[in-house]
């Protein structure tokens, strides 16, 4: 337990470890390969039409329908609901599961089996 200067306490939040909670539920309800490559395919679409809606609506609207399309697809395939259906803090985890990917990808970050080891 931390506390403040009001002698308040409050307990100690690790982030590490409750990003690598997420991370590790994210992956088990991601584990067939049509539903990884099609969430691969849809979240950026869907990062990329947030900032699109302010020069071009239209197209950022199709894009964002279209990858949230390839994320219910690729659920559909997998047999299971999204998990931002049960708690919302859920939409963030795909795009940094997805961050992770590529940097581990492309070698800025080690694998999560190296980090086991």
């Amino acid at each position: 337990m931390t506390g403040d200067s009001r002698g308040l306490r409050f307990p100690e939040v690790n982030i590490g470890k409750m990003s690598e909670s997420l991370i590790d539920n994210y992956k088990a309800r991601h584990r067939h390969p049509l539903n990884r490559l099609s969430h691969s395919i849809g979240i950026p679409m869907i990062a990329v039409s947030l900032p699109l809606f302010f020069f071009s609506w239209r197209w950022a609207l199709a894009l964002f329908v279209v990858g949230w399309v390839f994320q219910f697809v690729g659920h559909a395939i997998e047999g299971n609901q999204p998990a931002f259906l049960s708690h919302p803090i859920h939409l963030l985890v795909g795009p940094w599961w997805l961050v992770r990917r590529v940097a581990e990808a492309v070698g800025l970050m080690r694998s999560t089996q190296n980090r086991e080891r």
